[in-house]
């Protein structure tokens, strides 16, 4: 039913209203609710549901306009403080509505008006012999003309021409003929289809690009060539380098440091704040802390939530449980107690805290300087030794060739000693990147000298004699520096490990770096903890040597899941010296923790 009822001009003004039984007397609360909620949300069709409601509406509104035209239109606007008495009148339209309403009576349709009662007896009949006459019409339809039949087939007589039946049909000798006729043509086509098909041929032996055979074997074979500045893998010096690789010459001497986005605090606390008011909730750290902002001093209990979905969150970056249980007791000790009015001040002290807890886990214990160690190295007349170890397939030996540009670029001579008798094809692989960097580097670059050389005994020797070798030849011919790449072993293969043990006993290496990937995440830790427990239990020394510095290679496919790198310095205290970030060789970058920070707070 309706419960209340009021007209009102375009401007808003109330004219008149009707209040029902039940209903307040004041009308400001209705007629606000009415514009609120039906004007400007939904309209009145989808909120009243009585059906005379258009009618009565329709009626009221043309009977009130030709009652009080007269006023209505009056310039001095006299009108508006005129009381109209429409009472008695809204009453009767609105009685006359209902009535008329109720007066009508929905008649169902009959039979003569369907779609049925116009359906004859006929067409409802079945014929069970309607497909078999039908698919009879088609075929006389598409059989050829009998006329056309006799003159193709040249041996057939002349036909007379039939005399029409009755029922419009062919005579049966006419039919008889071309079915004949038909039979003789589809003969024909299926015996020349037959010769034309291919004959079918066995399964033919696939022929690799570029693969080689026994005629191409003594082309191939160098191993008789003693000219060691012939040993190009096949190509001139010029054509192992690009245009783009020349330009890497005399640009690559400083390592850069890891690209960080660049943001002003003020910037970051205003992006902040907004996505703070907003509902949408970010994926960012900062929207734990949302439910922080108040008046009252934050508490421990308040503080637990909110902690432990951010350890959370860094631990799907990668970091470890421990480290990140670290980070979040750095956090709450420097928002407890605090009184925190707006979101930015949350923020900016999230982002303090986390970045000071991790300069101090990636501030290494002893600060690794290899150009200035290898300098120091060169006033004692002795070459100064890198040993590379890791797992299997991390780039030791592509980083190792970085460095060995690198340390080119800084004018020392490096050579390279090929320990990795264990894979096949390793020692080509050195032997590749030796000549390589012996194009980008010519000896003119280097006082008339070699820039670069490969020490390398072939497969299935010891590692650790092939090094020591190694090492005396760089002191007799002077080399700066000593690159030893050795096989990719896993952490709990004994024998390889007890292997690396001796090549690092034995020649006391001034730097081993463990090369690991950053892809494999706290594995990387397991890898770490079981490389350093190995070198001191399968060493005969009183002092046993460990990893002296990390190597994290494909940094650039990790996106923000820097974890890696924060639980290996954290679980060694020894530095990430290098950070490995592509395949040229100038994609070495160091590593800071503004980059690490922007990346755990993406």
């Amino acid at each position: 039913m309706l419960d209340f009822f009021s007209i009102f001009s375009k401007g808003g003004i109330v004219l008149w209203c009707y209040t029902f039984q039940g209903v307040k007397a004041s009308f400001t609360e209705p007629i606000n609710a009415l514009i609120k909620t039906v004007l400007l949300q939904v309209g009145y069709q989808k909120v009243l549901t009585l059906l005379y409601v258009d009618k009565l509406i329709t009626d009221v509104h043309r009977d009130f306009r030709d009652r009080y035209r007269q006023k209505l239109l009056d310039g001095s606007l006299s009108w508006i403080t005129l009381n109209f008495s429409y009472d008695n009148q809204f009453s009767i339209l609105r009685s006359n509505a209902e009535v008329k309403e109720s007066k009508k009576v929905t008649t169902m349709r009959t039979f003569d008006k369907s779609e049925k009662s116009k359906k004859t007896i006929k067409s409802m009949t079945i014929d069970k012999n309607k497909d078999a006459k039908d698919a009879e019409i088609k075929k006389k339809t598409n059989s050829p003309k009998p006329e056309k039949v006799v003159k193709a087939n040249v041996e057939a007589p002349a036909v007379q021409p039939s005399v029409p039946q009755p029922n419009n049909t062919l005579d049966p000798d006419v039919i008889a003929r071309n079915r004949e006729a038909l039979a003789k043509r589809a003969a024909a086509s299926k015996a020349k289809g037959k010769k034309a098909a291919p004959k079918k041929t066995g399964k033919s032996a696939r022929v690799w690009q570029n693969g080689g055979n026994a005629k191409d074997a003594e082309s191939l074979d160098r191993s008789g060539n003693t000219n060691k500045d012939a040993l190009t893998n096949g190509h001139s010096h010029d054509d192992n380098v690009t245009a783009e690789q020349k330009n890497w010459v005399n640009t690559s001497s400083k390592i850069q440091d890891l690209d960080e986005e660049e943001y002003e605090d003020e910037d970051v606390e205003e992006d902040v704040e907004e996505q703070a008011n907003t509902k949408k909730s970010s994926g960012g750290i900062f929207s734990m802390f949302r439910g922080l902002v108040g008046s009252k001093a934050l508490t421990k209990e308040a503080l637990q939530p909110v902690l432990n979905s951010m350890r959370d969150h860094l631990i799907g970056k990668n970091v470890a449980a421990d480290i990140a249980e670290k980070m979040c007791d750095s956090v709450a000790n420097k928002l407890e107690g605090k009184m925190v009015g707006t979101f930015s001040t949350i923020a900016s002290t999230v982002k303090q805290s986390l970045n000071d807890s991790l300069v101090l886990i990636l501030t290494p214990k002893r600060r690794v300087d290899i150009l200035r160690d290898v300098l120091e190295a060169q006033r004692a007349g002795k070459p100064y030794v890198i040993t590379f170890c890791g797992v299997n397939g991390v780039g030791k030996s592509t980083n190792l060739a970085k460095i060995c540009f690198w340390l080119m670029e800084n004018g020392f001579r490096v050579m390279i000693a090929a320990c990795d008798t264990f894979r096949a094809g390793a020692v080509e692989q050195l032997r590749t990147h030796k000549t390589r960097l012996h194009t980008l580097h010519p000896p003119s670059m280097h006082g008339g000298r070699d820039g670069v050389n490969l020490f390398e005994k072939g497969y299935g020797k010891d590692a650790a004699g092939i090094a020591m070798q190694a090492i005396n030849a760089a002191r007799e011919q002077r080399y700066d520096v000593v690159l030893v790449d050795t096989a990719g072993r896993m952490q709990d293969n004994e024998p390889l490990m007890r292997s690396l043990a001796k090549l690092i006993t034995v020649n006391s290496p001034d730097l081993v770096l463990f090369v690991g990937e950053a892809l494999v995440g706290n594995e990387a830790v397991d890898q770490l903890v079981k490389f350093n427990q190995a070198l001191a239990d399968y060493s005969n020394a009183e002092n046993p040597r460990s990893i002296d510095g990390i190597v994290l290679t494909k940094f650039d496919t990790i996106d923000d899941k820097v974890g890696a790198a924060i639980s290996m310095t954290y679980t060694t205290g020894q530095p990430i010296v290098f950070v490995g970030t592509g395949q040229s060789y100038p994609d070495l970058r160091r590593l800071n923790a503004k980059a690490v920070v922007h990346a755990l707070l993406k």
